[in-house]
C-alpha cells in the first residue's frame, strides 16, 4: 500500500535528520512508531503525512508514485487520510455523534452543506461506529464531558465514516490512564483489522507498542534500526533505538 525508498532529510546547514529510510507498509498494519527524542520521529512523521518535503527518495502510494505531488493533488489524496493528534480536534460544545457527523462535510450535496442537514443513514452509520468502540450511551453527551480516551475514540470514529484508509496517529494516547490507553490501542488494532486500514502510530510507551502493534519500527540518529513483526523487544532492540 505504501512504500517509500531511500527517504532523506537534511535541515540546513547539513543536520541530517533521516538517512535513507526504506519501507514497505500494508493495509491492516498497526505500526508503532518508537524513537528517543532527537531520532527523527517526528519529522518522519511530518514526512509520511506529506507536511515535510525531503532532500531525495521515492514514495509510492496504492501502485502510484507521489513524490512530486502538487498542492491539489496532495490535498485530494489526503481525502483518504486521517491525522489523530494527542489532543483530538473536535468541537467540545457539540455531542460525539454531531462531531462524528461532521466529518462528512465534504462528502454532503450542495443544499445539505447550506442547510447542514444529515441524512437518517448518515445518523445510524455514526451511531453504529459509536457502538463499535463502546460509546453507544454517550452519543449524544456534549464532547466536552467526555474523558480522554472517550474523545480519542470519537476521533476513530470520524476518521472510520470519512472513509479513512490511513491513519496517522501522533502520540495518540499520551496523557492517558493505563487503562484507557489500551483500550484505544485496542481499537485502532481492531479496525486495522476488519477494514483493512493502514495506521502509523507514534508512542513512547513500549510496552504498548509491544502489545498492539503488528509491527515496530525504532527510530535513532535518523536511521530505521528496528523493523520487526509486534512482539516483545529483546533487550539489544531496545538498546539500538533508545541508545
Amino acid at each position: 500500500m505504501i512504500i517509500v525508498r531511500s527517504l532523506s532529510k537534511t535541515f540546513p546547514p547539513d543536520h541530517r535528520v533521516l538517512q535513507r529510510i526504506s519501507f514497505q507498509a500494508d493495509e491492516g498494519d498497526l505500526i508503532a512508531l518508537l524513537g528517543a527524542s532527537g531520532s527523527g520521529k517526528t519529522t518522519f512523521f511530518r514526512c509520511l503525512m506529506l507536511k515535510e518535503k525531503w532532500d531525495e527518495g521515492q514514495y509510492i502510494y496504492d501502485g502510484k508514485d507521489i513524490t512530486g505531488l502538487n498542492a491539489w493533488e496532495k490535498f485530494q489524496l489526503r481525502k483518504q487520510w486521517v491525522y489523530l493528534e494527542e489532543k483530538p480536534g473536535l468541537n467540545e460544545k457539540k455531542s460525539a455523534v454531531k462531531n462524528v457527523l461532521s466529518a462528512l462535510l465534504f462528502k454532503k450535496s450542495w443544499w445539505r452543506f447550506l442547510t447542514n442537514t444529515v441524512s437518517e443513514d448518515d445518523h445510524m452509520e455514526a451511531m453504529d461506529y459509536l457502538d463499535r468502540v463502546g460509546l453507544l450511551d454517550k452519543a449524544h453527551e456534549p464532547v466536552e464531558k467526555l474523558s480522554g480516551g472517550e474523545k480519542q475514540r470519537v476521533a476513530i470514529c470520524k476518521a472510520l465514516i470519512k472513509g479513512a484508509r490511513v491513519i496517522f496517529a501522533d502520540e495518540p494516547v499520551s496523557g492517558l490512564d493505563p487503562e484507557a490507553a489500551s483500550r484505544v490501542l485496542e481499537d485502532l488494532r481492531t479496525i486495522c483489522r476488519k477494514n483493512k486500514i493502514l495506521v502509523f502510530c507514534s508512542l513512547h510507551q513500549v510496552e504498548l507498542a509491544e502489545k498492539f502493534a503488528t509491527r515496530i519500527w525504532g527510530l535513532s540518529g535518523g536511521k530505521l534500526v528496528v523493523d520487526i513483526a509486534g512482539r516483545r523487544l529483546t533487550q539489544r532492540e531496545k538498546d539500538l533505538i533508545f541508545k
